[in-house]
């Protein structure tokens, strides 16, 4: 069955534009015109993604995000008016996958969500199972562990964890991860910060130790943990 696309903004020229298009390239699409509908056909509908807008009457966009974040790792997509750094790294802090700035092309938005869904649903080859220490990462399930307790992330919290352990004590540059992540949600270094910030503190809630290294001005290095 088609993937399910859940739009919603409360512009419906908007969401007319995505929905046409989505459809005519093979996607199923259900919509919300508010933050609290959203969050009830997120909840009821189970979409393999969503289009979400910033700016939304009722409850905006940051609230929705937060609030699916803390049950669900569904792939989020942020639609915002807002070309500011900041607000894109708003959104990306709290657990947004990436991000669209209006006015957007709507053959571009099609394939932001083509790129999100094979990385999430694990179409492309991914490396065999990584175990550092007490971390363990395993591609085929999607799943990560520390002495044997899940780990919960976000698709781009996974592969930056999955680049980053697959080579323990190896610097890897912001330039580099942005290329291995295939440019998603990252268009500007501050993204990857963002990503690595939210990845950090899970991996510190687990282990109860920093297992992810700033190397100053060049980027980040995984240290297998001592536990």
């Amino acid at each position: 069955m088609p993937e399910l696309i859940l739009v919603v903004d409360d512009e419906p020229k908007i969401v007319r534009l995505a929905r046409d298009y989505l459809e005519k390239n093979g996607f199923r699409v259900t919509t919300a015109a508010d933050g609290q509908s959203a969050l009830a056909a997120a909840r009821r509908e189970k979409p393999d993604l969503i289009i979400l807008d910033l700016m939304l009457p009722i409850m905006d966009g940051r609230e929705v995000c937060k609030l699916l974040r803390r049950e669900s790792d569904v792939p989020i997509i942020m639609l915002t008016a807002l070309s500011e750094e900041i607000d894109q790294v708003t959104g990306l802090e709290i657990g947004a996958d990436d991000y669209i700035t209006k006015p957007f092309s709507p053959r571009a938005m099609v394939a932001r969500v083509r790129a999100l869904l094979r990385r999430t649903k694990g179409e492309v080859k991914a490396p065999s199972l990584i175990r550092v220490g007490g971390l363990e990462v395993d591609p085929d399930r999607y799943s990560v562990t520390f002495n044997d307790a899940p780990v919960k992330l976000t698709p781009n919290e996974f592969k930056l964890l999955q680049l980053l352990a697959a080579r323990p004590g190896q610097t890897l540059t912001r330039e580099q991860l942005l290329d291995d992540m295939h440019g998603i949600a990252s268009s500007f270094d501050r993204s990857v910060d963002s990503h690595i910030k939210n990845l950090r503190k899970k991996l510190e809630a687990a282990s109860g130790e920093s297992m992810i290294e700033t190397v100053y001005g060049i980027g980040y290095r995984f240290i297998e943990s001592k536990t």
